[in-house]
């Protein structure tokens, strides 16, 4: 389980990961290396996955979202599709849902003749696919952000 400090720390890397050790130690007032030694220790418990850059997807020229549902032939085990699926570059997450439709998927292209492409030529042709349903994202509010990290009292509450 995670300490007040630990989370702390994660609150800090989530906002900015390129944060130093000594300016988390001078918030939380504690050494530097005991800040990078907890750090190191949430490394390998897996707590902290890896380090990223947020990046503007209309800068590189993305200005497409879009959600598409993946309905998949009953007979067809999940495992194929959802790894098929989850190796295109466009897709940006990938969510085996309950329902009718067996995956959620988010992309990102550059325009609707890019998702049509994406549709015809990937996705629809990969072996088990029945059908899709696609919805186009006009704006945007919020998208990624930070986990939210409950309190200690939360989390021993149940809350």
């Amino acid at each position: 389980m995670l300490d007040a400090i630990d989370r702390a720390i994660l609150g800090h890397l989530q906002q900015n990961a390129r944060i130093s050790n000594a300016d988390i130690a001078r918030q939380l007032d504690m050494a530097p290396s005991a800040i990078l030694d907890r750090i190191r220790k949430l490394e390998q418990k897996g707590v902290i996955q890896g380090y990223t850059i947020r990046i503007d997807p209309r800068m590189v020229g993305l200005g497409l979202t879009a959600f598409i549902l993946v309905r998949t032939e009953e007979r067809v085990g999940s495992g194929a599709i959802g790894e098929a699926l989850a190796r295109l570059p466009e897709v940006l997450e990938l969510h085996h849902v309950a329902g009718e439709d067996c995956y959620l998927v988010k992309v990102r292209v550059a325009d609707t003749e890019a998702l049509s492409r994406l549709l015809r030529d990937k996705v629809g042709r990969l072996k088990g696919v029945r059908n899709t349903r696609s919805t186009i994202v006009l704006s945007t509010a919020k998208e990624g952000g930070d986990l939210p990290l409950p309190d200690l009292e939360e989390v021993a509450h149940g809350a």
